[in-house]
């Protein structure tokens, strides 16, 4: 049974459970973009949300890859491990978008030689600021083995989904991802999701993630739901 609201975020509530080692993460509809400064909701996103990360947590336990996941309870909730989140974002980018072409001037949609991992401050006050692993260190937020361990298991996460993504008719364009401590260990936590990858239609270039509401480009319940429609039928490949 649900206790009591341990953390709101942008999109996703976290409840107490009754033991000291779970939590529950409820999906919510709300939208944002730009660290809050663009907001909506948008119905039906949270349960799209919940599905899509539910689905690809399941495909990452099944290849090697420990997450918080334990369960989806209903449309918009799952029961999750509580672990205690690492302070800091890392991000994989395969193909140049988003503020990686705005800050180095390359051309969206051009493909890197090699994949980026980035981390950032998790901050919205500050913006998120990118940081290098010494800064990093020496802030605390975690040692340089556990970064090494990051950036192993970011990588390994990347082929594993690159290559899923691409069953499914899509480019894998970069994605955010966020860890924690579970027992001890490092394991993947929050969610992975259209609101925190970006995917594009291998055929066409389509959005089919939240760009599609940064960039008031319409219809983005309808490329969420393209998302798990594709990953649905990959499953039964």
């Amino acid at each position: 049974m649900e206790k009591g609201l341990l953390y709101r975020g942008k999109s996703k509530s976290v409840y107490a459970e009754d033991d000291d080692y779970t939590c529950i993460l409820e999906y919510r509809d709300s939208t944002t973009a730009g660290n809050g400064a663009k907001k909506a909701e948008l119905d039906g996103k949270g349960a799209l949300n919940a599905e899509i990360s539910s689905v690809l947590y399941q495909y990452l336990e099944q290849n090697g890859i420990e997450t918080h996941f334990i369960k989806k309870l209903d449309d918009t909730r799952i029961l999750a491990k509580k672990v205690d989140i690492i302070n800091v974002e890392v991000i994989v980018r395969n193909i140049a978008a988003g503020s990686f072409s705005k800050k180095y001037g390359v051309p969206e949609g051009r493909p890197l030689k090699n994949t980026v991992v980035e981390f950032s401050l998790k901050s919205d006050q500050l913006g998120d600021p990118m940081m290098n692993e010494s800064q990093v260190t020496a802030l605390g937020i975690a040692s340089q083995e556990e970064l090494e361990v990051l950036k192993k298991t970011a990588l390994r996460i990347n082929t594993l989904l690159s290559s899923l993504f691409d069953e499914c008719g899509m480019v894998l364009v970069d994605f955010k991802l966020e860890f924690g401590i579970y027992d001890g260990r490092l394991i993947l936590a929050d969610e992975i999701s259209p609101d925190s990858c970006r995917f594009w239609d291998k055929a066409t270039g389509r959005k089919l993630d939240k760009d599609r509401f940064r960039q008031d480009l319409g219809d983005v319940i309808g490329a969420y739901r393209e998302v798990l429609r594709r990953l649905r039928n990959a499953q039964q490949l």
